[in-house]
């Protein structure tokens, strides 16, 4: 970086740097920008953005048809498809387009926060057992089919009522819903826009955790920074055991992503739509094949709301067998889930109207303020739980939403660590054993359904959790809550 000018360059690109945590690149910076990128980082992280497409790919999405006021790469920003994961972007739904790129394949892959009224010298003489029976009755890795098996008629009704359809039939408490996003179930999913494929690959698969970056984690509050806002979501004593559980539509999501896609590049020449990636592949809002994507995309977040349900039910057993509690009596309540890959209608304040927009969050989260109605009325005072899951073995953090994120991300925030290397790196660089044995010393276990996926996802393959919260609480998108350190991990 040139100090003088206070300027990064890529592919002869100028960014300017307008604080430590704030970069922008302007609309003349390249022809066909309709909005200037705004890039949430520190210059480590920054410096890392550089190395691959991320900046890149956030100018592509500067050309969309209707892109408004400015496009955001947050902290945790990489390298995806099409769009960057760490992206955000919002089209007017009467000018704008669609693209699942800007959704991803992994639809509403999210986080979930489960409380409980344990402590870590509680826990801790039944860890190991504990891990094991998540570990056996939370199916994992690549490919894992979940405990039930639905017929075509019963996974159509999930994919309309998503969570409601998993606690009719006994698999959580109904007070669950409303501690999720969109109470679990978001209207306008029509299976009918589902191809029979997406069908076939997703009826398996209820209920279970996946491979990749998804886990399930017994965790501890580290530290406690907002003491007001972790009492009211009741993680409000250290050492205190909670449960995260990171996974999303499996392979039921892939595949609608894969299907939308190749309609969408289809559309782009049926609506002359030109754009300089076709992995940005769009098509308008207001027509037919953007329209049935966001009905099938609806089906694919009410399966995934549904699949972290269905593994809460089962984690609640499994504290129950060996702990020898009631799971009620153990207060295993819900603090939040919310999604992180989505598009979404949504009112935003452009040029001092409230315009609606259709928001694309891919790899980011909803950062709500309070007072805002979609957000659970016990919190509203507050503001939205935010969760950051950290990588494998390593910090993770509970934000709050704020008024300061509808002004600057459309209401979003980072949705975690990011990715620092590849698989194939890791895979060279991190020996499962090594990693494995490692977190052991520091006192984390950890059962996972293959070696190799605890090398692809050794802590060092990701980006620093904390330096990511810490841009985003700097910028006020999603403020400090509590931290919190993992005892045993559940990995596919």
């Amino acid at each position: 970086m040139s100090e003088k000018l206070n300027l990064f360059t890529r592919n002869g690109v100028p960014i300017k740097k307008i604080s430590d945590i704030e970069y922008r690149v302007e609309i003349e910076s390249k022809k066909g920008m309709l909005v200037p990128v705004v890039i949430y980082a520190n210059e480590i992280l920054i410096s890392k953005m550089l190395t691959d497409r991320t900046i890149d790919q956030a100018i592509n999405v500067a050309h969309l048809p209707g892109v408004q006021k400015n496009v955001l790469v947050l902290p945790d920003g990489h390298e995806g498809y099409g769009f960057p994961i760490g992206g955000v972007a919002a089209t007017d739904t009467r000018t704008g387009v669609v693209s699942p790129g800007g959704v991803g394949y992994d639809i509403n892959c999210g986080v979930r926060l489960i409380r409980t009224n344990i402590n870590k010298k509680e826990i801790e003489p039944k860890l190991k057992e504990l891990l094991k029976e998540l570990y056996n009755q939370v199916p994992s890795g690549l490919g894992s089919k979940g405990k039930i098996h639905l017929k075509q008629d019963q996974l159509e009704e999930v994919l309309v009522k998503g969570v409601k359809w998993a606690v009719e039939n006994g698999y959580g408490w109904e007070k669950d819903m409303e501690y999720c996003e969109e109470n679990g179930n978001i209207r306008g999913a029509d299976p009918t826009k589902v191809s029979d494929l997406a069908k076939k690959r997703g009826a398996p698969q209820l209920g279970s955790l996946g491979s990749g970056n998804h886990f399930l984690e017994i965790q501890t509050v580290n530290q406690i920074v907002d003491k007001n806002a972790a009492k009211k979501f009741r993680i409000d004593e250290l050492d205190q055991i909670v449960i995260l559980i990171h996974t999303g539509s499996r392979g039921f999501g892939y595949q609608v992503c894969s299907d939308y896609l190749k309609i969408a590049e289809t559309a782009m020449n049926k609506y002359n739509i030109k754009l300089p990636d076709r992995e940005l592949a769009s098509a308008p809002n207001n027509s037919e094949e953007a329209q049935n994507y966001l009905d099938a995309m609806k089906c694919a977040l009410n399966f995934a709301w549904s699949n972290r349900q269905m593994i809460t039910h089962w984690i609640r057993q499994s504290f129950e067998k060996i702990l020898d509690y009631n799971e009620s009596d153990l207060e295993m309540n819900l603090v939040y889930d919310v999604a992180h890959n989505i598009a979404k209608l949504e009112k935003h304040r452009i040029n001092g109207d409230n315009t609606e927009v259709i928001v694309h969050r891919k790899g980011a989260t909803r950062s709500f303020p309070p007072g805002n109605e979609s957000i659970p009325s016990s919190y509203r005072e507050y503001g939205q739980p935010v969760l950051i899951p950290g990588s494998m073995g390593t910090a993770s953090w509970v934000l709050l939403g704020s008024e300061k994120a509808m002004d600057l991300s459309f209401g979003s925030t980072a949705h975690g660590a990011g990715r620092m290397m590849s698989r194939t790196r890791a895979r060279r660089d991190y020996p499962a054993e090594i990693v494995k044995y490692k977190l052991n010393k520091k006192g984390i276990l950890i059962e996972s359904a293959s070696w190799r996926g605890i090398s692809e996802e050794a802590p060092g393959a990701y980006k620093d959790v904390d330096m990511v919260v810490d841009v985003s609480d700097k910028i006020g998108i999603g403020t400090k809550v509590a931290r919190l350190t993992p005892l045993g991990v559940v990995k596919g």
